[in-house]
């Protein structure tokens, strides 16, 4: 299909349908390398344990969709449903499609209007007291402890738990395949992708055109030395299409990339 992105070949490094689908309107070729696989908790005993008792907490707080579906999962599994007086919180849109995938009458009372990250969700709960309140957060096992702080420090008595494992491979003969063809940019979504990309293309990742989704994994991008080019704003995918789009339009004939 021809559009601005004709000819370009943008490495996504996760399973991401909507954004292969949105570069492909455009064009561009999206050649998926998934960097990061997924796995039940090491202790599962302990989120079992939180999920049926999970009456007793006033809020659920989500900080990706991969929690999300985590505990979804195990909830179907167990044969457990949500507390009608339980308050939910996400991160970003994606986490809440992902909520309202998973239980379609959730209604998500606390959710960051502009940057989705741990910071603007902490912002968003200054409209609402916590003090004195329980607070679920499942989480990977490689999740920083930015919320859960955040949310004590507003007076929440919070439980945070490993939903899953993030588990993060030393190669990829994927990634190393489409890396020799040659990518015009790569996009990563998580601080856990970089550190796959660093580890699975070794230095020839030093040389391809980084597009992230948000200020966090930026952070860690320019922290592994990555060519950060562009950020998505907002983290979406419509933001994503759109930084990547900057970042890799074909230029005109007899002209470069920038």
């Amino acid at each position: 299909m021809s559009g601005p992105l004709e000819g370009r070949r943008i490495l996504v490094t996760r399973r991401w349908p909507e954004l292969a689908q949105r570069l492909a309107a455009l064009g561009a070729t999206a050649v998926e390398a998934p960097l990061l696989s997924f796995a039940p908790p090491s202790d599962p005993a302990r989120l079992d344990a939180v999920l049926r008792d999970l009456a007793a907490y006033d809020w659920l707080v989500f900080t990706s969709a991969n929690a999300v579906d985590a505990v979804a999962r195990r909830m179907e599994d167990m044969g457990l449903e949500l507390a009608p007086t339980l308050s939910l919180a996400s991160v970003g849109p994606a986490t809440t499609e992902a909520l309202r995938a998973a239980w379609p009458h959730a209604h998500v009372e606390v959710q960051p209007v502009a940057e989705f990250r741990a910071t603007s969700l902490l912002a968003a709960f200054d409209r609402v007291t916590l003090r004195g309140k329980r607070v679920l957060l499942p989480v990977s096992n490689r999740a920083a402890d930015t919320v859960a702080r955040g949310l004590e420090a507003r007076g929440a008595h919070v439980d945070t738990v490993v939903a899953y494992t993030t588990v993060v491979p030393t190669r990829s003969d994927a990634l190393e395949r489409e890396l020799a063809r040659g990518v015009a940019a790569a996009a990563l979504a998580s601080p856990s992708a970089v550190t796959a990309f660093c580890a699975a293309a070794g230095t020839a990742g030093r040389d391809v055109p980084v597009v992230v989704i948000g200020p966090t994994t930026e952070e860690a991008a320019r922290d592994a030395g990555l060519r950060v080019r562009a950020t998505a704003d907002p983290a979406t995918v419509e933001g994503m299409v759109r930084a990547l789009s900057r970042v890799v339009a074909a230029p005109p004939a007899g002209g470069s990339p920038e």
